[in-house]
C-alpha cells in the first residue's frame, strides 16, 4: 500500500493537531490508513426529503432531511441555559429546530424568512416535530454541494469525539482523506484470486464502503472488505499451522502401557461415553506423529475432561515422562489432586502438587520431586511456572480452564522444555465453531459432546425478589431431602456505583431465614484467606454445611454431586458463559438439579435475552453463539481476553460464516504454493498477514 497510508492524519484537511490526539485517544486513528480503514457502521439517504407531516413518533425514523422556511426565533433561559429556537414551517406541518450551545455562532448563521435544507435526529415534544442541534444549509448552498454519495455513512464515535466532530464532521475529513488517497491505492490480492472469489477491486470497495452508489455497490465493498480481512487472519493461522507441523521434534508415546492398562480395565469409575473414547483415540494418534500435540479440548460442564485429561497423562509416564496440569484456582488444583490420587490409588505413579499456598514441606518435596523425576503427575496452580520449578522430563502438559490464564503465563510453561512437550487444552466454556475456525484454527479440536450416563438436565427458572419467600420455602424443602444449596453473589459488599445484590447483606439474611443449628451456612469469596476458603469448601463438601454463600469463585470445577440447586443473585450481572458454567455445579449427581436465576425487574434487552436463553436451553454451544453475538469475540489467541477480536473493523466471524470458509480454502491454497509468500506477485499477500499479525511478539498458537 502507498506510504501515504501511513501518513499521520493530523496533515488531512479538517483534522490538525488537537483533533489528531482526539482520534488518537478516542479510536486509535493515528494515520490516514486508519482513518480510510474505519468504516461506517450504518448509512443515511441524503437524497429523499421529508415533509414535516410524515416525521412522526409512529413512523420511527432514526435521522430525516427536511426542506423547510424559517418562520421566526426565540431565547430562553440565561447565561449557560440559554437557548436559542427556529420555527421552521413547509406546506406539511411546522417543527421546533434547537440549539442549547452554540447560540452566538448559529444565530449569525440563521435569516428569516429564508427557505432551508434542515438535517438531523427528530425529536417529539407533546407531539410535536423538534430536532436539536440540525445541520442547516440554504437551498442554494444544497443544491451547489455534490456529495460524494447520496447515501452518507455515520461512523462510529465517542460522546468526547462527537461533541467536537459530529456525523457530518467526521464524514468530512473522511471525504477530505480519500482525495489523498483516491489514486494510490495498490490492491494486496492477485487478479486470479479476486476473479476467483469474485472479489471487486480494493479501490472500488474502499470507495463504496464510504460513499456507496448504491445498495449493490455497498454490498460488493462489504463483502470484499470482509474477505480481506479474514484472508489476514487465516493467512497467519495456516502459516503457524504448517511450521509446526513441519518440525518433526514431538516427543512419542509409543506404547500403551502398564498404568494405562490397569486404570482403564480395573479403575474407571464408570465407562467411558463414546465422545470421551473418540477424543482418548484423537490424543494417542496425536502422541504417535513425531510432531508436537497442540490439541483444544472443549467437554460442556460435568461431561468428564477430567477423566479424559488423566487417560492422557497416564499415557505420558508410561512412555517415561512426566505430565502436569494446570489449574486457575487453588480450590480447582486441590480438588483434581484428590480426584487423581483417588483415582489412581494402589497404582505405583507419584503425585504431587504445588500451588502458592503450599506449605513449606508440600512445596520442598514436590520440587525435589519433579526435580528428580519421582514425581510423575505434578497437578497445581500458576505456581508451576515458577523459575524454580524444573521437570526432570516434561511430555505432556494439561492446561484446564485455559481462558483464565493470560497468554504470557501459558507460554512460560511450554519453556520449561528444550523440547516442546505436547499441549493439551481443556474448557468448559464451549467456543462456538466459526470462533474456533479464526482463532484456534492451528489447534486442533476435540469436542466431548455427551454428558456420562445418568445425568438429568438442570431445570432453570427466573424469579424477581417478589418470589422471595417462595424461593427460601423451596431451599428449605430440598435440605429437608438431605440435598444441598449454592447462593452466589456479584459483589462482596454493598456499591453505591452498582445497584446489586452483596455476598456481606445476603448471608446475613440467610443467617437469619436460616438459623442455626437448625441449617448451617458456609461462606466463600476470594477475599477470605486461603484456609477459611478451604475450611468452608471442606464443610460443604463433605455435607456439613447444607448452604454455601459465595461469589463466582465457585464457577470453575468445584464437584459436590449432592448439591441440587443453584440460585444466582442479580442474575443479570453475569455474562451467559459465566451463568453457563455456575449452573454446572449442580447437576452432578443422579438427583433432579435446579438453577434459579434472580434479578430486578427493570432488565436490559441483553440481560432478558440472556437470562430467557439461560431457562430455554443447557447446550453450551448455543449459549456460546448468543455470548459472542451479544459480547463480541474476545482476542484469546493473543493477550487481549474481551471485546473484538483480532482488530476486524467490519467481519465478524459468527455472522461472516460463509466468508470464513472461503478464505481458510483460499489461505491453504496460497501457502501450498508459496509458503513465504516470497512471489513479487505475492508482496501484497505479505503485507496484508503482516498486518494481521501486528502485536504478536511471540508465536502463542503453541501454547494455545
Amino acid at each position: 500500500m502507498d506510504k501515504v497510508f501511513d501518513t499521520d492524519v493530523k496533515f488531512v484537511p479538517g483534522v490538525g493537531e488537537a483533533r489528531a490526539q482526539l482520534l488518537d485517544r478516542e479510536l486509535g486513528i493515528r494515520t490516514v490508513g486508519d482513518l480510510i480503514r474505519h468504516y461506517p457502521h450504518r448509512y443515511i439517504d441524503r437524497t429523499r426529503i421529508y415533509p414535516i407531516a410524515e416525521v412522526t413518533e409512529a413512523a420511527g425514523l432514526s435521522f430525516v432531511q427536511l426542506r423547510a422556511r424559517l418562520t421566526g426565533v426565540s431565547y430562553a433561559g440565561e447565561g449557560r441555559k440559554r437557548r436559542f429556537t427556529a420555527y421552521a414551517q413547509d406546506a406539511s406541518g411546522a417543527a421546533e429546530l434547537v440549539w442549547f450551545h452554540g447560540v452566538k455562532w448559529i444565530e449569525k448563521r440563521v435569516e428569516v424568512g429564508r427557505e432551508y435544507v434542515v438535517f438531523g435526529r427528530p425529536t417529539f415534544y407533546r407531539g410535536e416535530l423538534r430536532m436539536a442541534h440540525p445541520e442547516l444549509e440554504t437551498v442554494e448552498q444544497a443544491l451547489s454541494r455534490r456529495a460524494e454519495s447520496g447515501m452518507q455513512g455515520i461512523y462510529p464515535s465517542t460522546e468526547k469525539l462527537g461533541n467536537v466532530l459530529g456525523a457530518k464532521g467526521m464524514y468530512r475529513i473522511v471525504c477530505n482523506a480519500w482525495a489523498l488517497v483516491r489514486d494510490r491505492i495498490a490492491d494486496p490480492l492477485p487478479d486470479a484470486l479476486r476473479t476467483r472469489y469474485g472479489l471487486v477491486p480494493l479501490r472500488e470497495a474502499l470507495y463504496n464502503i464510504h460513499f456507496p452508489q448504491s445498495q449493490q455497490a455497498l454490498a460488493a465493498a462489504q463483502y470484499r472488505l470482509k474477505f480481506d480481512e479474514l484472508l489476514g487472519v487465516q493467512l497467519n493461522i495456516q502459516a503457524r499451522r504448517t511450521e509446526r507441523l513441519a518440525r518433526s521434534d514431538g516427543f512419542l508415546f509409543n506404547r500403551v502401557g502398564p498404568l494405562f492398562n490397569a486404570f482403564y480395565n480395573e479403575k474407571l469409575p464408570f465407562p467411558l461415553t463414546g465422545a470421551q473414547k473418540r477424543v482418548v483415540r484423537e490424543i494417542r494418534r496425536d502422541t504417535v506423529t513425531g510432531f508436537q500435540m497442540n490439541r483444544l479440548l472443549q467437554g460442556d460442564v460435568g461431561s468428564g475432561k477430567t477423566l479424559v485429561a488423566l487417560l492422557s497423562m497416564l499415557l505420558a509416564v508410561d512412555n517415561g515422562y512426566q505430565a502436569c496440569m494446570m489449574a486457575p484456582t487453588e480450590i480447582l488444583a486441590r480438588q483434581h489432586f484428590a480426584t487423581v490420587c483417588r483415582m489412581l490409588s494402589g497404582l505405583p505413579v507419584g503425585v504431587a502438587i504445588l500451588t502458592g499456598a503450599s506449605k513449606a514441606r508440600e512445596r520442598r518435596e514436590a520440587l525435589e520431586g519433579i526435580a528428580s523425576g519421582q514425581v510423575r503427575i505434578l497437578i497445581g496452580t500458576h505456581a508451576l511456572i515458577e523459575e524454580r520449578v524444573q521437570f526432570a522430563d516434561l511430555g505432556l502438559v494439561v492446561i484446564d480452564e485455559q481462558h483464565r490464564f493470560g497468554v504470557e503465563q501459558r507460554a512460560r510453561l511450554w519453556t520449561k522444555n528444550a523440547r516442546p512437550p505436547h499441549i493439551l487444552v481443556m474448557t468448559a466454556t464451549p467456543i462456538p465453531r466459526t470462533l474456533a475456525m479464526t482463532l484456534y484454527g492451528d489447534l486442533d479440536v476435540s469436542v466431548i459432546d455427551e454428558l456420562p450416563p445418568g445425568r438429568r438436565p438442570i431445570r432453570t427458572v427466573r424469579y424477581t425478589d417478589a418470589a422471595r419467600l417462595r424461593l427460601f420455602g423451596f431451599m428449605r424443602e430440598q435440605i429437608a431431602r438431605g440435598r444441598q444449596v449454592y447462593v452466589v453473589y456479584p459483589l462482596i459488599k454493598e456499591s453505591e456505583a452498582m445497584d446489586y445484590k452483596d455476598l456481606t447483606d445476603g448471608y446475613e439474611a440467610i443467617s437469619r431465614d436460616f438459623p442455626p443449628p437448625q441449617y448451617v451456612t458456609a461462606i466463600c469469596h476470594g477475599k477470605m484467606k486461603p484456609a477459611d476458603k478451604e475450611e468452608s469448601m471442606r464443610q460443604f463438601k463433605q455435607g456439613e454445611a447444607h448452604i454455601l454463600v459465595a461469589t463466582s469463585v465457585i464457577e470453575v470445577g468445584v464437584d459436590v454431586p449432592n448439591a441440587t440447586v443453584m440460585v444466582i443473585e442479580s442474575a443479570e450481572r453475569f455474562g451467559l458463559s459465566q451463568l453457563h458454567q455456575l449452573r454446572g455445579r449442580v447437576g452432578r449427581g443422579g438427583e433432579q438439579s435446579y438453577c434459579i436465576l434472580m434479578s430486578g425487574e427493570k432488565l436490559s434487552r441483553e440481560s432478558r435475552a440472556r437470562l430467557e436463553a439461560m431457562c430455554e436451553t443447557s447446550d453450551g454451544f448455543r449459549l456460546a453463539e448468543l455470548d459472542l453475538k451479544l459480547r463480541g469475540a474476545g482476542d484469546i489467541n493473543g493477550t487481549q481476553q474481551s471485546g473484538v477480536a483480532l482488530d476486524l473493523k467490519i467481519a465478524n466471524p459468527t455472522a461472516d460464516v460463509q466468508v470464513l470458509t472461503l478464505t481458510r480454502e483460499a489461505a491453504a491454497a496460497l501457502l501450498e504454493a508459496d509458503p513465504a509468500l516470497a512471489d513479487p506477485a505475492h508482496r501484497g499477500l505479505a503485507e496484508l498477514r503482516s498486518r494481521y499479525a501486528a502485536g504478536e511478539a511471540r508465536d502463542f498458537s503453541k501454547i494455545s
